[in-house]
């Protein structure tokens, strides 16, 4: 809560106990705050519109322009330059925790995502997963959550056995020639090939399966061997993409003992067996269209199965008060018919549990290479948007070292990829341009990176060091006075973004700023005014330079120093 809110519930404290309400009006002809007054109605034994003229004729504050009745509202019109120190002073003093709340105090989450398959690379499709799942953790980390970032692995079954018999026939012991869950995927493709060719060898992968599970000593350590190779391939693509996690499930290790539950629920009468001996969770009678089994009348598991056990061992291993799970809208049905099951098994409550649901991710025209014609790996699509950034950097430097060209590139590609990606509504699909999002111009990564990078520019060369802390806040105009309104919003925009799932409206955000800072950049002297004018700017331009730098940390992205 800001200084104003305070200020707004100080001065309406004397005239009532009731909890009030502070709205932000969407006209800025009605002030920066509004307070309902219907509920005062009933304590005062009046109408709104009268008690808000009665109550706004007693308040004043020097933190307030005005404040006025409008119908039954009272509005609160900032003192433009006490916004301004408000604002600016509070920035300097908190910087990078700027922003930060305590909205999540005592809340532990689990935000699980990425959640691949061990028979082949990760994709573009797990590229947005993983930066929305990123993302989110660290906003709400911002907004005061202890936050757990959780991967479960599919690690079996008849997907992967594909891959393990496509070896075994074709790759005559070979070790990876090439990065290591590549080199798993290519068999995987193989398998896909030859089976066009010989139905049979469906039937072989089941086979294999079925050696699998029943602990076959070869399969095993063909399995365990394959598996290592992805993993040591994942590790380096999580890397490049700034990716980690706190604990990683395997479904190896969970399906066995999902059964359990299954089983245990239906003694207690919660589950049913239906007219063919499975054992169903009895969802039609909560508004679903038909009831879900959850263990085959043989004992077999279905993919529901191990959700239930895992969201049982997460909520018990990590004392969680939520789990929340980045998958995409295909699984829309899945989760809701997961999250009734949880609660009809008393494991949590609905409320507790959200589907970060987003949409597909595709390509435009003129795709890049792809293994299998339709899927673009991980790792293509990040060597090709950092090539594609370091022909962008060659074309406006020309006196940087090869290191420096590196390291730039990369800082900028890797962002390009993030920020086009997070700056969709996560919930519908979307078609990645990676040309379109390595330019400096445009609603992209580079384009909010290049600001900041414009504002350290613009202190080096005034070879400022320190900046004065004796500010006259009155030398601000309107211009500056819009972007001051700017960068006071950022603490509700990071509450908004976490509230609503959504890291699309700290990308939005930071590019009304870059683009507010920009114009105010082209319009205005900094470094050649008076030595008060000249410090008052550059105390905003620090103000703006560090919002930009932690929006952009929050999106994982890493602020250029110099571009």
């Amino acid at each position: 809560m800001d200084a104003f809110e305070n200020e707004i519930r100080k001065l309406l404290k004397k005239e009532t106990d009731i909890e009030i309400q502070i709205e932000v009006p969407k006209n800025e002809s009605l002030g920066d705050y509004a307070v309902p007054c219907f509920e005062f109605s009933k304590q005062l034994k009046k109408s709104p519109s009268v008690i808000a003229t009665e109550i706004s004729e007693k308040l004043s504050s020097e933190l307030f322009e005005k404040i006025i009745p409008t119908g039954p509202y009272i509005n609160f019109f900032i003192n433009p330059e006490k916004l301004s120190e408000e604002t600016l002073k509070k920035i300097e003093k908190e910087k990078e925790e700027y922003g930060k709340s305590s909205e999540g105090k005592h809340q532990k989450i689990m935000i699980e995502f990425s959640s691949p398959n061990t028979n082949k690379p990760l994709h573009l499709g797990h590229v947005r997963n993983m930066l929305i799942g990123e993302s989110l953790s660290r906003i709400y980390e911002k907004t005061g959550h202890e936050v757990v970032r959780g991967c479960l692995v599919n690690d079996r079954g008849v997907h992967i056995c594909k891959s393990m018999l496509a070896y075994r026939r074709w790759g005559h012991h070979k070790l990876p020639d090439k990065k290591s869950d590549h080199f798993v995927g290519d068999f995987y493709v193989k398998f896909a090939k030859e089976v066009k060719e010989d139905e049979s060898l469906d039937v072989k992968a089941q086979d294999m399966l079925r050696l699998w599970e029943a602990g076959d000593k070869e399969t095993h350590e063909l399995w365990k061997k394959m598996n290592d190779w992805v993993y040591e391939g994942f590790d380096e693509t999580y890397k490049s993409l700034g990716i980690k996690f706190d604990k990683i499930y395997y479904e190896s290790k969970i399906y066995e003992k999902a059964k359990e539950i299954a089983v245990e629920s239906l003694k207690e009468g919660i589950f049913e067996n239906d007219d063919k001996g499975n054992i169903i969770a009895p969802l039609k009678k909560y508004g679903f269209g038909e009831d879900k089994v959850v263990l085959r009348k043989d004992g077999t598991t279905v993919y529901i199965t191990q959700d239930i056990y895992l969201a049982k061992k997460k909520f018990e291993d990590y004392k969680l008060d939520k789990s929340f799970y980045v998958v995409g809208s295909e699984q829309n049905l899945h989760f809701q018919q997961l999250f009734k099951i949880l609660e009809m098994i008393k494991i949590t409550k609905i409320e507790n549990l959200k589907h970060v649901s987003y949409g597909m991710v595709n390509l435009p025209e003129g795709k890049m290479k792809s293994r299998e014609g339709t899927v673009v790996d991980a790792d293509d699509l990040v060597f090709e948007v950092v090539s594609l950034a370091k022909e962008e950097v060659n074309q406006r430097y020309n006196d940087l070292s090869e290191k420096e060209i590196e390291e730039r590139s990369r800082k900028i590609g890797i962002g390009a990829i993030k920020f086009f990606i997070l700056k969709m509504d996560a919930s519908k699909d979307m078609v990645y341009n990676p040309k379109e999002s390595v330019s400096f111009d445009g609603e992209t990564g580079p384009y909010v990176q290049y600001a900041y990078a414009r504002i350290n520019s613009i202190f080096e060369k005034g070879d400022v060091k320190k900046l004065h802390h004796k500010i006259d806040y009155s030398l601000y105009d309107d211009k500056e006075k819009q972007v001051i309104k700017k960068i006071k919003e950022y603490p509700n925009i990071v509450s908004s973004s976490m509230k609503q799932f959504k890291p699309s409206l700290v990308a939005r955000y930071l590019l009304d700023l870059s683009q507010m800072f920009n114009e105010y950049y082209h319009s205005h002297q900094i470094l050649k005014e008076s030595e008060e004018l000249k410090n008052a700017r550059l105390h905003l331009l620090d103000a703006i330079r560090i919002v930009i730098k932690d929006g952009l940390n929050l999106l994982g992205i890493d602020a250029v120093e110099r571009m």
